[in-house]
């Protein structure tokens, strides 16, 4: 007689003292055999969770089971958490660290306006800021400015150089995806030189933009953009080995414009695209 079938007429303690082995030992191959041995309903839901980790390779278990909500699974939390740790589907988080400012110049540095907003609608607060991307034989250099509310990047730009170029084309990328009145609109970054340059000041004055910068030295005052740059990182740049600038180029615009804006859950938005978002708040921006 087993184990498995004294339990009812013998407390498990008694059993395992009867058949000579440790409770701990006991509970270890009951657990080894239970993941061994899923049930149907297991396999169907851990078949899905595969398939949104192709679609999605660094969503977390809370991500996935919103996801497989989605797609007409109804299934805990706590049990998509076990199934994607029980098949190795859990991310692994890679650290990095990039410096991309250069805050010793002469230029104008201005107030941080942003530590204090309290934002309650799209373009009250856009955070902007500048990442590299490493290419076989190079670097590239990625600016973007992502719209707080609704967590949307709203412009980008790809180049070869970091300079006042670069962080331009994102902004008038940006400027480009609005196309509204942008009054009180607060525009935030750090404070490298491509930022406090005349050029890029000049734009955002004649847009009636208010210009904010973080304190030196202080990443946390620009949180909302370092985020940014970690989820693409982790979810695009560090899933690949870009060639050229081409590859580059594709990847990233693939990644921002079909994935991160319109397809991505983002738990500060309901588990919403920034795009699907943004079609509730009745405004007449168009996605």
């Amino acid at each position: 007689m087993s184990i498995l079938e004294c339990r009812g007429s013998l407390p498990v303690s008694r059993a395992v003292e009867l058949m000579g082995v440790s409770r701990s030992g006991y509970y270890r191959w009951l657990h080894t055999r239970n993941m061994i041995q899923p049930t149907e309903s297991d396999l169907l839901i851990t078949e899905e969770i595969q398939r949104i980790a192709l679609d999605y390779p660094r969503y977390g278990y809370r991500r996935a089971w919103v996801e497989l909500g989605n797609r007409g699974f109804i299934v805990s939390r706590k049990k998509v958490y076990m199934l994607m740790r029980q098949y190795n589907l859990l991310c692994v988080r890679r650290r990095y660290r990039v410096c991309t400012t250069d805050s010793n110049h002469d230029k104008p540095v201005y107030e941080n306006l942003a530590g204090g907003m309290r934002v309650s609608g799209i373009n009250q607060l856009w955070v902007a800021d500048i990442t590299y991307i490493q290419l076989s034989r190079e670097f590239v250099y990625l600016a973007v400015v992502i719209d707080v509310y609704s967590r949307r990047c709203v412009g980008w730009q790809l180049s070869h150089s970091i300079d006042t170029r670069l962080t331009l084309g994102a902004l008038h990328n940006a400027l480009e995806t609005r196309r509204t009145e942008l009054g009180g609109l607060v525009h935030h970054s750090d404070q490298g030189v491509q930022y406090a340059s005349k050029e890029y000041v000049e734009c955002l004055l004649e847009h009636g933009i208010r210009v904010s910068m973080s304190r030196r030295g202080n990443p946390y005052d620009n949180a909302f953009a370092e985020s940014f740059m970690k989820t693409l990182k982790y979810e695009e740049v560090y899933l690949n080995e870009y060639e050229t600038f081409k590859d580059a180029m594709e990847n990233i615009e693939r990644f921002i414009d079909e994935v991160y804006n319109q397809k991505r859950l983002h738990s500060s938005i309901g588990y919403q695209s920034p795009i699907e978002y943004e079609k509730t708040l009745n405004t007449n921006i168009v996605p």
